[in-house]
């Protein structure tokens, strides 16, 4: 006998309501790591535009970050805390396998029975999460979602790293996501490039360290590979964005890649003809990289600034190790 199932209704489209922030409480500037490296504070700014970098003290954790971010965003988006239904965490950070970060912020935040789940898409993460929250939205499946980017990357930092070590920082970005009669998050761009899995990668795994094989795992990178990869590639994907969405180059006011190097973002502008009056976070001069947090820290920075405004054609694409990319149009709040 043939059975009908029922489903929930579908909503037509999904709008971020708000933004929130939480960096590292310490300012580390360029002359504090070049020892360990042999480097200059001139190489740093000329090869990566990053002046100062925020870091967390040992006390502070990710989840500490995760939260105060968090909060921002739920108090900033005037919702009924009992309307919020899903948290996602992006974060490669946080030092528990399991439990996720996601239900132990759903404790704190005083809604233990949601949704809640952690992703590992690193610095696609935040991207990769406003994408699946669009989706449970639009599906009937939550009414509304909190995204965070969430990393303490100088737990897995090696001083001694040329590679690296001088580009991250610590910090968290939120963003509750809500229904709409319209849509203002555009179709998500997504994927992955798994031929250069290791391009960015940890120095050892957790079973090595544990049977003695390698040190505490830290991140290290193949810089040229990363540079190349993410100015043809990313430049590709966000044209088929635009496209996806129904918009021209023309129709950007903000553009907010990851915060990998400002030579990188330059060079993305500069790829895509991006008109002068386009406003482009630059966050990573004084914050550093600090993977799934870099879009959404960027995004509350020009938001606090002024410089971003709310009706805004934002742009937004991440991209890190995987090598794993997703990007959105947004219509800012």
């Amino acid at each position: 006998m043939a059975v009908s199932l029922t489903t929930q209704p579908t909503v037509a489209g999904s709008q971020v309501l708000a933004f929130g922030a939480a960096r590292g409480d310490l300012v580390v500037p360029n002359d504090d790591l070049v020892g360990p490296i042999d480097s200059s504070d001139e190489w740093i700014r000329q090869r990566t535009g990053i002046i100062t970098r925020k870091r967390a003290s040992k006390d502070v954790g990710v989840k500490d970050l995760a939260l105060t971010a968090a909060q921002e965003a739920v108090q900033r988006s005037g919702i009924d805390l009992e309307t919020l239904d899903a948290i996602i965490v992006s974060t490669i950070t946080f030092p528990y396998q399991t439990p996720s970060l996601a239900t132990l912020l759903a404790g704190q935040l005083g809604r233990p029975d949601v949704i809640a789940y952690d992703i590992s898409a690193a610095c696609a993460g935040f991207a990769y999460g406003i994408g699946q929250a669009d989706a449970l939205i639009r599906s009937g499946a939550a009414r509304n979602v909190l995204v965070i980017g969430a990393e303490k990357l100088s737990d897995v930092v090696s001083p001694t790293d040329r590679s690296i070590s001088f580009l991250l920082g610590d910090g968290a970005g939120a963003a509750v996501v809500g229904p709409s009669e319209t849509p203002k998050i555009g179709p998500t761009v997504w994927g992955s490039d798994g031929d250069h899995w290791d391009t960015i990668r940890m120095t050892g795994s957790l079973t090595g360290f544990r049977d003695g094989e390698n040190g505490w795992p830290t991140l290290e990178q193949d810089g040229r590979t990363v540079f190349r990869w993410a100015v043809w590639h990313t430049a590709e994907k966000i044209r088929e964005m635009l496209d996806k969405s129904g918009l021209a180059v023309e129709d950007i006011d903000v553009f907010v890649p990851h915060q990998a190097n400002m030579r990188i973002i330059d060079e993305l502008a500069k790829q895509l003809k991006l008109p002068e009056d386009v406003v482009i976070g630059r966050d990573i001069a004084e914050t550093g990289n600090t993977s799934a947090a870099s879009i959404p820290l960027a995004t509350h920075r020009l938001i606090e600034e002024g410089a971003a405004k709310s009706g805004d054609v934002l742009v937004q694409f991440g991209f890190g190790a995987g090598l794993a990319y997703a990007g959105q149009v947004l219509i800012l709040p």
